[in-house]
């Protein structure tokens, strides 16, 4: 049965007479009444002891009984009320983490708990199913423009070798070369995005050097840092990794040229590679701006760009790929801000070998 065609049962079922407002209720009037009670009999008692000896076991007496009933009462408050929240609590979490597969599931015969888990349920499925569609979109998308877009890079290349071309008609060749690699790496991101996310890409894993891949990384974005004039120190430990070379490549050449794009003119971008506590530990930081508080909460997701301005190119998804590569070998990253200026990205992958 859908989520939907459950949630509507549970709505329409007959009220219960002891639901959860009436069984709270009851166990805080029961609460009352037993303290009054208690309250009466001891003052009756108190009456009638002439013995001050007597009174003191019997106060301590009435106190622990207090005690033990009003825990007793708390457990069962937290049971039927406290407990759905906080496992519910647990699950909102995943969902505002971007996992809509989190589902609700509960024993309990009271119907609002019930319902409210329903509800929930089937708000995780239509929300899975709107991103489903919206990724299957973008990616068709995506798809659909990769091969007209090549097209017009190619002719605007021939274009280019073309004699006779006057300095402006020189220009918007130059320009609509730019435009469509541009578009051509945005589409080729969505795509790479796209399969990671539904699994369809080759997991290939075999033995590489990972400082050498990195440095491979480096030797290909030469023409970006040396445009700006940035110097890159790099310390590599030697290290063997077991994993998708394939995808890894993608994690090194988005982070520097992160970087690059951040670092002032002429400024230095410093990368470690190194295993520290049987892991294996990459760091590269910039001398830039840093970033803001409420920025890092969201650097990893697709699309966002901290500079809302767009004054630096990119398409807000080199980051959001760099994570998803690390979630499917297991590994992490984190984004720090330098005292003194400058941002921090840690890397850190498990130490594994063939």
């Amino acid at each position: 049965m859908r989520s939907r065609e459950i949630f509507e049962e549970i709505r329409n079922q007959k009220d219960q007479i002891f639901g959860l407002r009436m069984r709270l209720s009851l166990l805080v009037a029961a609460e009352l009444v037993i303290c009054i009670l208690l309250s009466i009999g001891a003052n009756s008692l108190f009456t009638r002891m002439s013995s001050t000896a007597l009174r003191v076991p019997l106060i301590v007496g009435i106190i622990a009984f207090g005690v033990i009933f009003c825990f007793i009462v708390t457990s069962l408050i937290s049971k039927w009320f406290s407990d759905p929240i906080k496992k519910m609590g647990k699950a909102m979490e995943k969902i505002a983490d971007g996992d809509f597969s989190a589902r609700l599931t509960t024993k309990s015969k009271i119907k609002e708990i019930r319902e409210i888990y329903s509800g929930f349920n089937m708000m995780a499925h239509e929300l899975g199913s709107i991103e489903i569609i919206q990724s299957d979109f973008v990616s068709n998308v995506s798809h659909e423009f990769k091969t007209p877009i090549n097209a017009v890079e190619g002719y605007a290349m021939l274009l280019q070798d073309c004699d006779g071309l006057e300095e402006d008609q020189k220009k918007y060749v130059d320009g609509i070369i730019v435009s469509t690699q541009r578009l051509s790496t945005l589409i080729g991101s969505i795509l790479l995005l796209s399969k990671i996310e539904n699994r369809s890409i080759p997991t290939d894993q075999s033995e590489f050097s990972l400082d050498e891949q990195i440095r491979q990384s480096i030797v290909g974005m030469e023409s970006v840092w040396e445009e700006k004039n940035i110097e890159i120190d790099a310390d590599l430990e030697s290290v063997k990794y077991y994993g998708n070379e394939n995808l890894m490549i993608h994690i090194w050449d988005n982070l520097l040229s992160n970087a690059v794009k951040f670092s002032p003119y002429g400024d230095v971008v410093t990368m470690r590679l190194k295993k520290a506590n049987g892991k294996i530990v990459f760091t590269i930081e910039d001398n830039g701006e840093g970033i803001s508080e409420e920025a890092q909460k969201h650097i990893f997701e697709k699309f966002y760009q901290a500079d809302s301005s767009h004054k630096q190119e990119g398409n807000g998804l080199g980051l959001a790929l760099v994570k998803k590569i690390l979630a499917l070998e297991d590994g992490e990253i984190k984004a720090e801000n330098i005292d003194g200026g400058g941002c921090r990205f840690t890397v850190i992958l498990k130490n594994k070998t063939a």
